[in-house]
């Protein structure tokens, strides 16, 4: 049987390893080194670098570099070197397909099987691209491994015998996961997990780039403009500066010939202390607190229960990142294995455990979570009034996978012939302010009266976190359904602040209707009625702060009108 080459695909670096003798071996590159950095160049020649050769032409050739590409996966954003577009997956290939080579040299045999790891909180189009990208490096891609559950597999092989909980706080180059898991008895129980897609090191670079160009601006001119090169530059000199800071208490940055004013050379030169530099990043840790929180809510644990924190990724030996956690969790994270590495260790162990190359001794069951919750749209009736824009929870968020979960709905309109399928991702009570994943039409419904004709909808997410949904006419077995294709999650908008409403154009006719629908709602206590009152309450402000035209208000209205006229007789 052959091998299974275990890759951590990563924002800024990757690696690749192999189970041999049943231990994670990391694979060296082409240059003797572990960590290969994830970038795809084009050289002067026309030829395609990666890795070292492409990142080491960055900074002279910045405009043909491709750097965090992973930032773009399950997007439909392409990116170019020369006059060739590429795919985000597509280039992800060059980097993965390199290690497959690298791993095959050290083999010294052909490889076409991996374990890709992925951080917990990836999208499912994010998951599919990451396969696809597998596929066009030439490997079938037996499982993606949630990173936070690699490195806590990495852990475990070597202590089979613990029983423990373990808090795996995974902090890298640009993403953000928090795992709780359970060790028992040669069991990895994934307890729930929570994180930030768009936090890492990349976002602690660009604090300090915008600080040290903020600075420079205001003692050279404001209008200072600097090309690609020589941001490129600066790129480079603030990650070495962030490196250094971990281990020094200050660092010295000096860039001569970045800029020019009235045709003479402009240098930046600054001191940057380890004070400074947490200072800029200091509100981006603490946003961890958060998921954090969250995960060891769903996970049903206090912070005393845990007997472990696992610290992964390079971020993480950033001293104020250390602080943040022993001051939140009561003790010190520990770095058993080394935090770079860690994932494709365990990306690796997982490899042996699906090809059956460990010892009974060393046999460990692994159970993973679904990290987001996923359900439908829907509506139901208040008195008569139609309550549109509902989400209906099918699968619970750190639900253990792979799971098979269906709910029963029933038609809404009379002869009701098709239904339309919206499917979500979120926690919002509110369908439309989740994540859409994707549509699909189940048609075929047979004439019936409303409620008659019952549509069964099941969710099944597998153990590489990939969604299939399906509705199925009850009466006949008609049926439809989707493997989702998303087109990127979008980002939540930010809710307008609502407080000064009332000195919006026009709020004055309706400052009556608003002041009863909110005395209304202190009374009430049904929790449904609360949340759908307070949900139109929510909506007439925020349309009156837009600016709508008067046939939308007009319909808002009438909505709250008929409403609290109910409740009022209700009472």
């Amino acid at each position: 049987m052959s091998k299974i080459v275990g890759i951590d695909f990563g924002t800024s670096t990757s690696e690749a390893a192999l189970l041999e003798d049943g231990h994670p071996v990391v694979i060296s590159n082409q240059y003797g080194e572990k960590i290969t950095p994830s970038a795809v160049g084009l050289a002067e020649d026309g030829s395609l670098l990666v890795g070292r050769d492409a990142r080491d032409q960055f900074l002279l050739r910045p405009e043909e570099t491709l750097l965090e590409i992973k930032r773009l996966m399950g997007s439909a954003e392409k990116v170019s070197l020369g006059d060739q577009n590429y795919t985000p997956a597509e280039i992800a290939a060059k980097i993965i397909k390199y290690l497959k080579e690298c791993s095959e040299k050290h083999l010294g045999a052909a490889i076409d099987r991996a374990v890709i790891t992925v951080p917990a909180y990836f999208t499912d189009k994010q998951r599919r691209a990451t396969v696809e990208a597998g596929g066009l490096a030439g490997l079938k891609v037996e499982r993606i491994i949630n990173e936070p559950t690699a490195a806590a597999l990495a852990y475990g092989i070597e202590h089979m015998e613990e029983n423990q909980h373990i808090l795996v706080y995974d902090l890298g180059g640009g993403t953000f996961d928090v795992t709780v898991l359970e060790m028992f008895q040669g069991v990895l129980e994934v307890k729930a997990s929570s994180g930030n897609n768009q936090l890492g090191g990349k976002e602690f670079d660009q604090r300090l780039a915008d600080y040290l160009l903020d600075n420079f601006r205001k003692a050279q001119g404001k209008d200072l403009v600097l090309g690609q090169r020589a941001l490129a530059r600066l790129k480079e000199a603030v990650e070495l500066c962030k490196i250094a800071l971990s281990s020094a208490k200050e660092y010295h940055i000096v860039l001569p010939f970045i800029a020019e004013k009235d045709g003479a050379p402009l240098a930046l030169e600054y001191l940057v202390t380890r004070e400074i530099f947490e200072d800029l990043i200091a509100d981006l840790v603490e946003s961890t607190k958060k998921p954090l929180d969250i995960a060891l809510g769903d996970a049903g644990l206090a912070k005393k229960d845990l007997d472990l924190i696992l610290a992964v990724g390079g971020s993480t030996r950033i001293p104020l990142v250390q602080r943040f956690l022993q001051k939140e969790l009561g003790q010190k994270p520990q770095t058993p294995v080394d935090p770079e590495l860690a994932v494709v260790m365990g990306a690796a162990i997982q490899g042996g455990i699906i090809n059956q190359e460990l010892s009974e001794e060393k046999d460990i069951l692994i159970t993973d979570v679904c990290p987001y919750t996923l359900g439908i749209e829907t509506m139901s009736f208040l008195y008569d009034t139609p309550i549109f824009d509902l989400y209906s929870t099918i699968i619970p968020r750190n639900t253990t996978i792979p799971v098979s979960k269906e709910e029963i709905y029933y038609t809404s309109t009379d002869n009701q012939e098709k239904v339309e399928i919206n499917v979500f991702q979120g926690d919002n009570p509110k369908a439309s302010l989740n994540n859409l994943l994707g549509t699909f039409i189940l048609d075929g419904v047979p004439p019936a009266p409303v409620s008659e004709e019952r549509i069964k909808v099941r969710f099944t997410y597998d153990i590489n976190g990939i969604l299939q949904v399906a509705a199925i006419v009850v009466s006949t077995g008609k049926q439809a359904g989707i493997t989702i294709e998303t087109t990127g999650v979008r980002k939540m908008e930010d809710e307008p602040d609502l407080t000064n409403w009332h000195k919006a154009p026009g709020a004055r006719k309706y400052r009556g209707l608003l002041r009863r629908a909110e005395k209304i709602l202190a009374r009430e206590d049904d929790p449904f009625v609360c949340q759908e009152l307070e949900s139109q309450i929510k909506n007439f402000k925020k349309n009156l702060l837009l600016q709508q035209d008067k046939e939308i208000l007009q319909d808002l209205e009438g909505e709250m009108v008929d409403l609290l006229y109910d409740l009022e007789d209700e009472k």
